[in-house]
């Protein structure tokens, strides 16, 4: 039924968004990072310098914007490609390999409704951190003294709240929608890749088709579509999150839109800039969707609402 399977899918993405969401952190700070003044060099070293800094839960910062969110999103991605899939099947048959890619493509044009804003918010918390560290560290390279006003005030990072109301003051509801298109250009593809390559992989351990496939083969087969499908849209990724990237560190370009964000990125940092943070987002998809696939596969939602109160006749 619908409201389960909503509420596997929000389940799903809150279970996985809780166990990778220091890793998703670390991939934002070194998608942002430029030729310039670079303060990582490797997941290991982000998370470790962000701990120093920013204390144990300086690696969820943005957290709160995702868990709320991430429920409607994974909802509608997961629902929207069931609902897609029984739309494009005949009678019950087997889906060609076109019309699964259609119906992952129809998933993720749905979820941008609520992948958009998310990331937006999400990717301002998460870099915050970076650019803070940065300014700290160009200040103690020029000897630059500040009083200890001053030093409370730059400590102050704006919340995701504070963030949208200055957005939705200034620029209306497009300002939450900042890298629409970019957001697209991901989603898209990656749906495209994933589900028609989650389900034929998830077939290969089904002993009979009208039986699931145990829970260790879904979550394997999630793994493995969703790390193929995140490295092979990283690109994309990157120029998504330098254009919803509302602060810049020092000495970082500013881009006016996707083909713009490409060509300087191609031009001053080479075609390898294109795949920064790659291993972390593989690390970071393959837990999650193997984690959502389970959870939505399996099916506790069904579990939930066999155990509510049914009316009497």
């Amino acid at each position: 039924s619908l409201p389960a399977k909503l509420i596997n899918g929000g389940i799903a993405g809150l279970i996985g968004v809780t166990c990778v969401f220091p890793i998703d952190l670390a991939k934002t700070r070194l998608q942002n990072q430029q030729n310039g003044q670079r303060m990582y060099t490797s997941l290991s070293d982000c998370l470790i310098k962000t701990i120093r800094s920013e204390g144990y839960f300086g690696m969820y910062r943005g957290a709160a914007v995702n868990l709320t969110l991430v429920t409607p999103e994974k909802a509608i991605k997961l629902a929207a490609n069931d609902f897609f899939r029984h739309h494009l099947s005949k009678d019950g048959k087997k889906l060609t390999l076109l019309k699964e890619m259609l119906a992952g493509c129809g998933a993720g044009t749905c979820q941008v409704i609520v992948t958009t804003p998310m990331e937006m918010l999400k990717i301002q918390l998460q870099d915050a951190g970076r650019i803070e560290a940065q300014r700290k560290l160009m200040a103690a390279q020029a000897h630059i003294s500040s009083s200890p006003a001053a030093a409370e005030a730059k400590e102050t990072r704006p919340t995701a709240t504070q963030i949208t109301r200055e957005l939705l003051r200034s620029k209306g509801i497009a300002g939450l929608y900042k890298g629409l298109g970019a957001t697209l250009l991901r989603d898209v593809p990656f749906s495209i890749v994933y589900f028609p390559l989650f389900a034929n992989l998830n077939k290969l351990g089904q002993k009979d088709p009208n039986v699931k496939a145990p829970f260790y083969v879904s979550f394997l087969s999630g793994c493995v579509a969703g790390s193929t499908a995140a490295v092979a849209v990283n690109p994309c990724d990157v120029v998504k999150t330098r254009l919803q990237s509302l602060q810049r560190g020092v000495n970082e370009d500013t881009y006016s839109g996707i083909l713009d964000c490409t060509k300087k990125i191609w031009q001053k940092e080479g075609p390898t800039a294109f795949f920064k943070g790659a291993y972390c987002r593989a690390l970071v998809i393959a837990p999650l969707f193997g984690i959502a696939q389970v959870v939505y596969f399996v099916g506790i939602a069904e579990f939930l609402l066999d155990m509510l109160p049914k009316p009497r006749a």
